[in-house]
């Protein structure tokens, strides 16, 4: 099992005005070698003083390291090469673009569990507790991943704060050392997190954030290695972001998204691109993707993206179908494999809520909701389940008699409704990336067009 560990070299200022001792110059050489081998595969029996036809291997090291950094590539330890090397880092070695840890490995399923062995006394617990909760959803939010806390048994994860030689063949060194480091998927210590518990760690800016320590080495436990993106959380050195502002940056969603079986960030102009609920929201309209939303105002020409969770952290993914009662001021929202529903008043999840579909009058067969509407004017909703819709009265709070029918009996060749909204008077019925103009009063398809037509792609 290949270790994974988050080495976090002490920061030495650099003072281009004092003469430099010769222990300094030693240090700094020490520096060099043990940064390049590290990280950029320099031979571990570089010997400096032995002259070889061919460029230096050393200074071909240096330039790698300074490609990768966006530095001038000088090929000499010059002062701003010297400054990256001495900052707090991960002692994963530095290869490629985005790359993957060896192998590409990946966890074999979706469902994973963690626990967390002990805790830090530096800390409370319940801001132990919620700064790993955090770091664990960074990477639920863009993934079909899902991570249960476990009070005991073995888990996928495991969590730990360790002193020193903690028997996993890479000690801690003490404050402002190693800070932490994690070991790929896989069985037994795959994927486990160990904490160097003699670091001052903290929930803000002081010392080291528990929050994105821990997302980084979350994103190595999940199969990541390192970004040379220095907005990415992925990038090899430490830097504090305020937890409560942090929103995982764009190439931490695409690096975790490439693996096989993850989902990609919906793209509003993708002509591929489905929904899977549209609901109207106080003259908003949101479109549904996975863990994500679409909202487009109609004074705006772009749509903005979200995830579901940054505005409804109740919320889960995955929404199935959706529609406004503008009268009730409510939007509902309807999970399938949850037979549930939600209530959102005005932006807010109404107290009560989830509850189940039946409350509604489906019958017990009814599993999931794929799509509704409510006409402002009559008062009805409609929902769309498979090849059938039935029609609520919202002012009686009941099913109309004489339902389910079928789709294509009143609103023609629409195939199977995947979303539905209604605006400006006319239905929009989505089946693919297919948008199907519905009229009502005509009671007839009036245009069919792309589903991305609202986005003025």
């Amino acid at each position: 099992m290949k270790i994974l560990s988050l080495l976090l070299l002490v920061y030495v200022a650099v003072s281009s005005g004092f003469p430099v001792a010769p222990e300094a110059e030693d240090e700094g050489k020490t520096l060099r070698l043990s940064y390049l081998q590290n990280f950029y595969g320099l031979q571990r029996d570089y010997q400096p003083h032995v002259r070889k036809k061919g460029e230096n291997s050393l200074a071909a090291k240096l330039k790698e390291m300074q490609a990768f950094f966006g530095l001038q590539m000088t090929g000499k330890p010059d002062l701003d090469t010297l400054k990256t090397m001495r900052k707090p880092r991960c002692g994963i070695p530095d290869i490629g673009q985005y790359v993957f840890t060896t192998g590409n490995p990946k966890w074999k399923r979706n469902n994973l569990t963690y626990r967390i062995l002990n805790y830090t006394p530096k800390m409370r617990q319940a801001d132990v507790d919620e700064a790993i909760q955090k770091a664990f959803s960074v990477w639920s939010n863009v993934t079909p991943l899902t991570f249960q806390k476990l009070e005991d048994k073995e888990a996928d994860i495991m969590i730990s704060f360790a002193y020193r030689d903690h028997q996993d063949n890479s000690p801690f060194d003490g404050p402002n050392g190693q800070l932490a480091h994690a070991f790929q998927p896989g069985e037994g210590i795959g994927g486990d997190v160990h904490l160097d518990e003699e670091e001052a760690w903290t929930k803000d800016g002081r010392g080291y954030n528990l929050f994105i320590v821990v997302a980084h080495e979350l994103g190595h436990s999940l199969g990541l290695s390192h970004s040379n993106d220095p907005g990415a959380l992925m990038y090899p050195t430490y830097s504090y972001t305020d937890p409560n502002e942090f929103l995982l940056p764009q190439d931490d969603i695409d690096g975790i998204q490439k693996f096989p079986g993850r989902p990609v960030t919906p793209q509003a102009c993708d002509p591929n691109l489905t929904f899977d609920a549209i609901t109207t929201l106080r003259g908003e309209t949101i479109f549904f993707k996975g863990r994500y939303m679409l909202r487009k105002h109609p004074e705006r020409t772009e749509a903005e993206l979200n995830f579901i969770s940054l505005f409804w952290p109740k919320l889960p993914s995955g929404i199935q179908a959706a529609y406004e009662n503008i009268e009730r001021d409510e939007v509902l929202l309807f999970k399938g494999n949850k037979d549930k529903y939600w209530v959102l008043r005005g932006y807010d999840i109404a107290p009560g809520y989830p509850k189940q579909i039946y409350h509604l009058g489906f019958p017990k067969t009814v599993k999931r909701v794929n799509a509704a509407y409510s006409d402002e004017a009559t008062g009805k909703t409609y929902f769309f389940i498979a090849d059938r819709y039935w029609r609520y009265d919202e002012n009686k709070k009941s099913m109309d008699s004489g339902y389910p029918r079928k789709i294509v009996s009143d609103f023609g060749k629409i195939g199977r409704v995947d979303a539905v909204f209604q605006k400006n008077g006319y239905v929009y019925f989505f089946h693919g990336t297919t948008q199907f103009q519905f009229d009502p009063r005509a009671k007839r398809i009036v245009r069919k067009m792309k589903s991305i037509s609202w986005f003025n792609c």
